[in-house]
């Protein structure tokens, strides 16, 4: 029997991406699934190309930093697949390689919006609703920043992602007493739409510059961030609560640093 049989997965911001690689890993493990993104459209599109594959699936245009949009996903999974057992915070967006000060007001709030007050309004909108069903599992997507670390002219980003950290640690101790388990994921860096595009001031170009580097030597495949969020919802809610876990770690990490050592020393970066 596939890992996910009969479960019910909702995943916001699950059109592209890291959140796409975790929906399509989610539903060939046999989990009834609900992507979500701000672009109606090509929830649409990305629906009706999953369910070609004969995955069970369905989705909702969702802002998750508006709690309207969160209780119409949340009741979309209901009436669809009949419960909910596990919710991922994956919805995201960066402020690319720029100092905080070249960075707009609105934009910030954009990204704190989405980033952080999008993962609290749907912690505050899931968790009640574990606790009544009486198990649960709830991940949410952290990133750089997200392990204490920093990094210059991503200031907005890395600090809404320490939070995500935080809140994951406070929520999993608030809920300890339910069969609830609460996470959060530090992925890496996964080479997707996130890195094209990417804004940066004259400061960050040569942070912008190395990054198809980077990406080489500290890259996680998509497909591995879909199975491991596959293996955390297959868990049993509650036996394990309050986990920050790292993908560019191990193995990884040391490889890593040895092709950034040999990229400096040959002079690509």
């Amino acid at each position: 029997m596939k890992s996910l049989a009969g479960k019910v997965v909702v995943i916001t911001g699950s059109t592209r991406g890291i959140g796409l690689a975790i929906a399509e890993a989610c539903a060939r493990n046999g989990a009834k699934v609900v992507i979500s993104s701000r672009n109606a459209v090509k929830v649409n599109e990305v629906v009706g190309s999953l369910q070609e594959k004969g995955y069970a699936v369905t989705g909702l245009a969702t802002d998750v930093s508006r709690k309207d949009d969160l209780q119409q996903l949340f009741e979309h999974a209901i009436a669809t697949w009949g419960r909910i057992d596990v919710w991922i915070n994956n919805a995201g967006i960066s402020s690319g390689y720029r100092p905080l000060e070249e960075i707009p007001a609105s934009e910030i709030r954009t990204i704190v919006g989405v980033n952080l007050t999008g993962t609290l309004l749907a912690c505050q909108l899931i968790i009640p609703y574990f606790k009544a069903q009486g198990k649960g599992i709830l991940i949410n997507m952290s990133g750089r920043g997200g392990n204490g670390d920093y990094a210059p002219y991503m200031v907005p980003y890395t600090a809404t992602k320490a939070a995500v950290t935080t809140l994951t640690k406070g929520l999993a101790k608030e809920n300890a007493a339910y069969p609830i388990s609460i996470h959060a994921v530090v992925p890496g860096m996964v080479a997707t739409g996130f890195y094209q595009n990417i804004k940066a001031g004259p400061e960050g170009r040569q942070q912008l510059a190395a990054l198809p580097y980077v990406l080489k030597a500290f890259g996680v495949p998509p497909a591995t961030v879909g199975e491991f969020f596959v293996r955390l919802a297959a868990q049993k809610p509650g036996k394990v609560t309050g986990k920050i876990y790292s993908l560019l770690s191990g193995f990884r990490l040391l490889r890593g640093i040895g092709l950034i050592t040999w990229y400096r020393l040959t002079g690509k970066i």
